[in-house]
């Protein structure tokens, strides 16, 4: 039987590193040279919409109809062979593990536990200053906005992720500063090897220097991003990361699996 593995996190976390690594692996097929952005799972079927009907990076997660659970009227057996076949065009049939990659699934993952019992998730977090900061460049909309956009996805992921079975949750800063121990970690919640050959970049100095700059621009801005900080900090701090100390990120990885 082959193993089903859905990599979930906001856009600009991290998801896309992580495939390609995950890809490495003898025993395990992704998408490749799809030729949809990112290569996403989401843009390669048809049994339910993906993130850009719900307004998109920094957007789709205010919208309570892109949250998908148990409850959805998409479960059947019709629409899990549908999935099958469409993903299934793009899987290599002869690896024993098949991966799948979409930025909503941080908000879906009961969905596609109910459609595939035996899944694994694997979800990754990044700080939300350097998420929000790289998104807005697609959503034009403000820090503020995106903020809450990141913390709303995550509490909505934090809800789900106590009813997954097989699951494992981890930093991008985690990821970069201890990449032999979470390729080391994934192998083992996999029960596969996955090769250890790339140093993970940390881009999220150029965001934080962005954020720290905005008291050099225009007062207003600044007044905005004092205010994000009032409104969310309390909040961002409960995921382990931090609007004023940006060093901080949660030094954990979690796995249930």
């Amino acid at each position: 039987m082959n193993k089903f593995v859905f990599i979930s996190g906001l856009h600009r976390s991290g998801t896309s590193i992580l495939h390609r690594v995950l890809s490495t692996s003898s025993d395990i097929s992704g998408f490749n040279n799809t030729g949809v952005p990112e290569d996403e799972g989401q843009h390669l079927q048809s049994v339910f919409k993906a993130a850009k009907y719900f307004g998109g990076p920094g957007k789709f997660a205010f919208n309570g109809d892109a949250r998908l659970n148990e409850n959805s009227s998409l479960i059947s057996s019709q629409n899990k062979n549908k999935l099958l076949n469409e993903w299934g065009n793009f899987w290599d049939k002869e690896k024993p593990i098949w991966i799948e990659k979409s930025p909503p699934n941080i908000i879906r993952t009961r969905f596609f536990q109910s459609l595939f019992p035996e899944a694994y998730f694997i979800t990754i977090i990044r700080h939300p200053v350097a998420v929000s900061l790289a998104t807005q460049k697609w959503s034009k909309t403000s820090y503020d906005s995106l903020i809450n956009h990141w913390i709303t996805a995550h509490k909505i992921y934090q809800q789900d992720r106590t009813k997954l079975r097989n699951e494992f949750f981890f930093s991008y800063e985690y990821m970069v500063n201890y990449p032999r121990e979470l390729i080391k970690n994934l192998s083992n919640f996999l029960d596969t090897e996955i090769p250890y050959n790339e140093q993970f970049k940390n881009a999220n100095e150029k965001y934080f220097m962005q954020w720290n700059n905005i008291s050099l621009w225009k007062w207003n801005k600044m007044y905005h991003k004092n205010k994000s900080i009032r409104k969310y900090e309390s909040y961002v701090n409960d995921f382990g990361y931090s609007l004023i100390n940006l060093a901080d990120y949660p030094m954990t990885t979690y796995n249930n699996g």
